[in-house]
């Protein structure tokens, strides 16, 4: 590949116009730009977002001097429709429960921060500043526990293949569809962030976060011409004592037999004053079900196809999202370890959200989303009917009332999102808003959450 002008123009030319002010705080430092130019409202990326990230978090203005470190909290409120006997969770009350959701801790830009070229050298710094990382780890509030959290490694560079212009790298993460781009797949889809003490459908697909933080993968990718992205890799289940030195537990969870394939395609192109994206994705695993050998593999493959628009117009900021999963489950070792009632099964989950965002700063998303597959009584032993249907809405209302301007003089690298969030469902785990023979109401787990996102 030879080296391309293309990118870096598009840079330049996003450099130039830029506010010089800050967003997510380690990016914004090492870019000196405005929350806004890389999202709509964080942490939904925009195209320079998606061009910031494909290269691999590398992209700087070399005006800062400070390490490429952030932290995060989210204190919360959650009240859910009927009260939780017992406690929402341990330590918290039946309702009406604050929170810290989570603090975490980022690492985040170039690997070296500002320091490649002082610790290696010019000529070295040139190489080792193409490898980019983001690293998040987490206090969980809910259950009281540190873990790593999304993390990854990348290496990346721009050129040019066949007489295109080619952003590629290779990346090394714990989460299935982290690396991706938009918004439309699973790790960075909407919700962005939601309570930890109130009651959730019981079933999703696996690679709906079903292996996020369990497992290690490898993968390449490359934009060509700005319009068609092509990636590859493969995720292996980590030991289980890494994963509890790690934060994760174990437990229960679908280890990976060898490796799963994971794959994903994107067509990407200008629709007037929009950008428009259409692709698919999916992964291919064999498990050992709740990490036991003993009777053989499952075999899970989850396919899915996605689709996001998304506008500009002055200071508003319009975002239509659609993924839809489908997953074909053979449960030839749960089934004879007693986990299942049937020989296989299929789930579907489909979301399709709206996001407008109004002068930078006021925020209404709505999301209808449902999951529907076959009644399993002992795979979904949670739900009170054995299915796994469920469906409803989400909707949130979010202010920003730095991402304009970067926050207070005496605090300029800060963001805050303050949002109110309510998920309605039709159908929970089976049970509709009716009560049904089951004594299950799906209102009854309806959720009002109360967040504030702050990041310094």
């Amino acid at each position: 590949m030879k080296a391309s002008f293309i990118a870096p123009a598009l840079f330049a030319a996003v450099i130039a116009t830029a506010p010089a002010l800050h967003a997510v705080p380690a990016f914004a430092r090492q870019m000196n730009m405005n929350c806004t130019a890389c999202h709509t409202e964080f942490p939904q990326l925009n195209d320079f977002g998606r061009l910031f990230k494909l290269s691999g978090y590398t992209m700087s203005t070399e005006q800062s001097d400070l390490p490429p470190i952030a932290v995060m909290f989210q204190p919360s409120f959650t009240h859910t429709q009927k009260s939780q006997s017992g406690g929402a969770a341990p330590g918290f009350k039946d309702n009406n429960n604050p929170a810290l959701t989570q603090a975490s801790i980022f690492y985040a830009g170039r690997l070296f921060g500002p320091y490649a070229k002082d610790i290696f050298g010019q000529d070295v710094a040139q190489i080792v500043n193409k490898i980019g990382i983001f690293s998040q780890t987490t206090y969980n509030g809910i259950s009281k526990t540190w873990a790593m959290d999304n993390t990854e490694l990348r290496f990346a560079n721009i050129g040019t293949l066949g007489g295109k212009s080619a952003i590629y790298g290779i990346y090394l993460n714990n989460n299935p569809t982290m690396e991706d781009p938009w918004n439309s797949t699973p790790a960075w889809g909407y919700p962005f962030a939601g309570s930890g003490l109130a009651p959730t459908p019981a079933a999703a697909p696996l690679l709906n976060g079903g292996l996020a933080h369990q497992v290690t993968g490898a993968g390449a990718y490359v934009m060509l011409n700005n319009s068609l992205y092509l990636n590859a890799g493969g995720y292996h289940t980590l030991p289980a004592h890494i994963q509890k030195e790690l934060g994760t537990d174990p437990a229960g969870e679908a280890q990976i037999s060898g490796v799963a394939p994971y794959w994903r395609l994107a067509v990407t192109k200008p629709v007037g004053s929009a950008t428009l994206e259409v692709g698919t994705f999916g992964l291919a695993a064999n498990t050992y079900p709740g990490r036991d050998p003993s009777a053989g593999k499952d075999q899970i493959v989850d396919i899915g196809i996605d689709s996001q628009y998304q506008i500009s117009i002055e200071r508003n900021d319009i975002t239509a999202l659609v993924s839809y999963i489908y997953e074909n489950e053979k449960w030839n070792a749960s089934q004879a370890l007693g986990n299942t009632s049937n020989a296989s099964d299929a789930l579907k989950n489909l979301k399709v959200t709206v996001d407008y965002l109004f002068d930078k700063t006021y925020g209404a998303m709505v999301q209808y989303f449902a999951i529907d597959g076959q009644s399993d009584p002992l795979l979904y032993s949670g739900s009170q009917t054995g299915s796994p249907d469920s469906d409803g809405f989400v909707l949130q209302a979010n202010y920003l009332p730095f991402n304009k301007g970067g926050g207070p003089s005496f605090w300029p690298r800060s963001n805050l999102k303050l949002s109110v969030q309510y998920t309605i469902y039709n159908r929970f785990d089976g049970a509709r808003t009716n009560y049904d023979g089951a004594g299950a109401n799906a209102r009854d787990n309806n959720t009002l959450y109360f967040e504030a996102w702050v990041a310094f």
